[in-house]
């Protein structure tokens, strides 16, 4: 099972949310070794008409597993005349276009006629930066002046004039200049690092490995510092066992109860108070002639009692007898 299962019984000793006193539980402190965190900021913008040059062209091709129609390598368990194919899901990456055309059997295809482009998105998380100059402000202490630049990597996907689909690799730059909030000056320096994000709303292809897009970015700076830091922790993590794949097509059966539980209409209790001889009072339709001033009926075989008269156990069917 994983930390998340339904099945983990010890939900108290994985993460999550803390239900009750937050602080119950907490028996140290340790030193960890982190990325902290000290400023941070995200800029999103479109960029219209924006010229691209494409290189590392690569036709995207079949993986060579089982010639799986997929544009993604595949892994595949092959026995006897039976192969069972695992592909990744998700889009293709340039990388693994790569191993596909390096792996095909047949000579590789050259980009024939006009292109078409079809899509782009950024190939990474991580950017580029470079051009980086800090500049401290006087009159806000701890702030300064970011300027930089950011590059942030691009696949692109377009079609030749014979349909056969390409993959191309570029970058798109992103200039900044911002105000962060700046550590002072330590042993350990800080460092500025950029997560980005981008796909291509539209394209079109003007020649010479050149297409013009429109690309939303977006672009998050932030000033770290590898520390040690002390935390209060509940100790170390208890590591559940793995949970195999199944169907679990007995969980329905497993969850029955153990014993049968009886469920039938006759044995509701209508009088709290009447304690037959076995415990249980039933609703028993009334004896044809039973004698007045008999409060009861008893079964002779199984000890039901009901409480009205009856000739006959509602339980058993046999003979009833009235009593006191």
């Amino acid at each position: 099972m994983s930390f998340y299962s339904y099945k983990n019984a010890n939900s108290d000793a994985c993460p999550g949310v803390v239900s009750g006193n937050v602080l119950t539980g907490l028996n140290q402190r340790v030193c960890v070794q982190v990325k902290n965190v000290y400023d941070s900021c995200m800029s999103q913008q479109q960029l219209d008409d924006e010229e691209i040059t494409i290189e590392n062209i690569v036709p995207v091709l079949p993986g060579s597993d089982c010639q799986n129609p997929m544009t993604r390598q595949c892994n595949c368990t092959c026995e006897d005349n039976r192969c069972n194919c695992a592909c990744p899901s998700g889009p293709i990456t340039h990388q693994e276009a790569v191993e596909n055309a390096e792996n095909s059997p047949n000579p590789l295809p050259r980009p024939y006629g006009a292109w078409t482009f079809e899509s782009c998105r950024s190939s990474t998380t991580a950017g580029r930066i470079s051009n980086l100059t800090v500049e401290r402000m006087t009159d806000r202490p701890q702030f300064a002046r970011v300027r930089c630049t950011v590059d942030v990597p691009l696949d692109v996907l377009f079609l030749d004039q014979r349909c056969q689909e390409w993959m191309g690799q570029t970058t798109i730059t992103v200039n900044k200049d911002i105000l962060l909030c700046i550590p002072d000056d330590s042993i350990i320096p800080f460092t500025l690092e950029s997560l980005v994000s981008a796909i291509c709303v539209s394209g079109s292809y003007i020649g010479n490995c050149t297409f013009e897009i429109t690309v939303c970015v977006t672009v998050v700076l932030k000033v770290l510092a590898e520390v040690d830091i002390l935390v209060p922790t509940y100790g170390f993590c208890q590591v559940p066992p793995c949970e195999e794949f199944a169907e679990n097509v007995c969980d329905e059966f497993f969850s029955l109860p153990l014993f049968p539980q009886s469920s039938c209409a006759f044995e509701a209790v209508s009088d709290a108070t009447a304690n037959g001889v076995n415990g249980t009072v039933y609703n028993c339709p009334p004896a044809a002639g039973a004698a007045h001033g008999h409060s009861y009926a008893q079964c002779s075989n199984c000890g039901t009692t009901c409480a009205a008269g009856s000739s006959l156990c509602p339980r058993c069917g046999r003979t009833m007898t009235s009593i006191t």
